[in-house]
């Protein structure tokens, strides 16, 4: 009797030479390192070195965050990955009302330069690739970090590392938007352009599916709404006037990795593949790197449980093993007391450790793609492909991601996908270890780690010190070349929002100032 797939799709008890019929494994495979890229994206893969191990951290002040970055580089952390306070997310300062309770609390509180420097104290900037996970005032951020690269003395073009910068899912899953959708591309394209001018190496965005996965998207859904995405900025950014293969190779993706890793495989492999005819056929990307989806995974937080959570640690490790037989170019690993608090020290490290054990002390590493030819796999992977497509085929029949997104369409495919889960995890059809079958009678005790309700007075202070000292005259007149280029489609607001920034205008400045212009997205429910 067939299973399901998480995608809906059936997996037969047995597979063989006859699921492949008419399959070429020319066209559907190629060479590692070539079109299409199923097979990934570098002829080597992990047999020269592996994927880059980051670790997403970010909790209370910069002074805190910058000691756990420091314990994670000389525990083995290959790069850094920072989480953001939904205050700095949603565009805020910490003394704003609508901050309260929230300073902190799921990410680190920065609110001008000054809080990014100590953030970064003592981190060689010209050393360690830095993903900065922020969406709708990813600019700013970016910008915060070049000019604490400047004063460490790293030239601009040698600074690497990501910003998520994508708000299309924020509309579809996340909500922490700002802007609405329109000027938000803009923003995206004018972010492009500056980094092709200023920051050459660094990643310019990040087109996630990991935010839609959480919020209940399919593995299909994942990826079909996160292509569709890209595709819309591939096309925002063509509209303002780049070329294609200027741009498209610095372009990254960001997905999940859940416990199942037979299908979790199969859609890494059939994004890469569709991508790469996407960006060929309708792009005309003539660049092979304009053509690769890179991508980073992080374990799926969704999967935790409060309940027994050492048993994460186990979820973890085969989660971690479906990105890396999939193909990832870095990977974050969950700790696994998230689903109860912030990570403490030793949960932290022991994911870090989770990937160098997958790293150094099993074969995966030993050959490029191990299931490429595997009967279930090639056959889920064209499975998978071809609920993907059906999906972006709704999207582009609706007009694109935006016009699909002002219409409700993906959000309420992922919703009902999500009500599926709930419905089979109430109903005991889908097991979950520890909640719905194998519970304890008592869960055993567990201390988490919390973040101390005074760093919200302590970033007020902050603010306030900030404000007194600096030249406000020099913020005012800054501030008002931002608003005056973001009223002008013609003009690049980066450059004028830098200079408020080395100013020491604070997030929420700046951002009030382009809301100011461009207004605050308000979500429909037409759909």
């Amino acid at each position: 009797m067939a299973r399901a797939s998480e995608s809906g799709l059936p997996i037969e008890p047995v597979y063989g030479p006859s699921d492949l019929d008419g399959w070429d494994p020319e066209q559907k495979l190629g060479e590692p390192g070539g079109y299409p890229f199923t097979r990934g994206v570098y002829p080597t893969m992990y047999t020269g070195r592996p994927w880059t191990m980051r670790q997403y951290a970010g909790f209370g002040t910069a002074t805190e965050s910058n000691a756990r970055y420091k314990q994670l580089i000389a525990n083995g952390t290959t790069g850094l990955s920072v989480a953001f306070d939904l205050p700095t997310q949603m565009g805020h300062d910490s003394d704003a009302a609508i901050a309260s309770g929230e300073v902190g609390k799921v990410g680190v509180a920065i609110d001008s330069v000054d809080d990014m420097r100590v953030l970064l104290d003592g981190i060689p900037l010209d050393k360690v690739s830095t993903s900065m996970t922020i969406n709708a005032p990813a600019a700013l951020l970016l910008l915060m970090y070049q000019l604490v690269g400047e004063e460490q003395g790293v030239a601009a073009g040698a600074l690497t590392g990501t910003i998520q910068n994508d708000v299309l899912k924020e509309y579809i899953a996340r909500g922490t938007y700002i802007f609405p959708p329109k000027p938000s591309l803009r923003l995206i394209a004018d972010i492009f352009k500056y980094c092709r001018a200023e920051i050459p190496k660094w990643n310019t965005i990040s087109i996630s599916g990991y935010h839609m996965a959480e919020a209940g998207a399919s593995p299909a859904q994942e990826i079909a709404f996160t292509l569709a995405d890209g595709i819309e900025y591939v096309r925002t950014a063509v509209a303002a006037g780049m070329d294609v293969d200027d741009f498209a190779p610095r372009l990254s993706f960001f997905f999940v990795a859940r416990t199942t890793i037979l299908e979790e495989v199969a859609k890494f492999r059939a994004a890469r593949r569709i991508w790469a005819r996407v960006m060929k056929e309708e792009f005309g990307a003539e660049n092979p790197k304009s053509l690769m989806l890179r991508f980073h995974t992080q374990t799926a937080g969704v999967q935790l449980t409060a309940q027994q959570p050492e048993v994460n640690l186990v979820r973890v490790a085969v989660q971690g093993l479906g990105a890396v037989l999939g193909g990832t170019q870095s990977l974050h690993t969950n700790s696994f007391d998230e689903a109860i608090a912030l990570p403490t020290d030793k949960s932290a490290r022991l994911a870090l450790r989770t990937q160098q054990v997958l790293a150094y002390e099993t074969d995966v590493t030993a050959t490029v793609d191990p299931f490429a030819g595997s009967y279930v796999v090639e056959r889920m992977t064209d499975d998978v492909e071809a609920a993907a497509l059906a999906l972006m085929e709704r999207v582009e029949d609706m007009g694109g991601a935006v016009d699909a997104i002002e219409q409700g369409f993906q959000k309420s495919e992922i919703e009902r996908s999500a009500y599926r889960i709930a419905q089979e995890t109430d109903s005991g059809e889908r097991v979950v270890v520890g909640v719905n079958r194998y519970q304890l009678d008592a869960e055993e005790p567990y201390e988490p780690l919390r973040v101390d309700p005074a760093i919200e007075a302590q970033q007020a202070e902050r603010l306030a010190r900030l404000r007194a000292e600096r030249d406000q005259k020099a913020v005012d007149t800054a501030l008002a070349a931002l608003k005056e280029a973001a009223a002008d489609e013609t003009s690049n607001v980066l450059y004028p929002m830098k200079d408020a920034l080395r100013a020491r205008a604070t997030v929420g400045e700046v951002c009030d100032a382009l809301r100011g212009v461009w207004g605050t997205y308000v979500p429909s429910d037409t759909f």
